[in-house]
């Protein structure tokens, strides 16, 4: 299992990562691209983070 610090280094990669994503989907969409890659992309992101959360709380606990 990991440690917490090491959870909560993958959570602040991911976030910059989610970050970078959202910027590259908002100038897709500005110009007419096909965005829905890069919304299914953010989508299995945030349900990582949302695993790394809960891995977090458990090794809090």
């Amino acid at each position: 299992m990991a440690t917490k610090k090491e959870i909560e280094q993958e959570i602040e990669e991911l976030k910059m990562d989610y970050i970078r994503i959202q910027g590259d989907l908002d100038k897709l969409e500005a110009v007419g691209g096909k965005v829905s890659p890069l919304e299914k992309t953010l989508e299995r992101m945030e349900q990582q983070l949302s695993d790394l959360r809960k891995q977090l709380t458990e090794v809090e606990s």
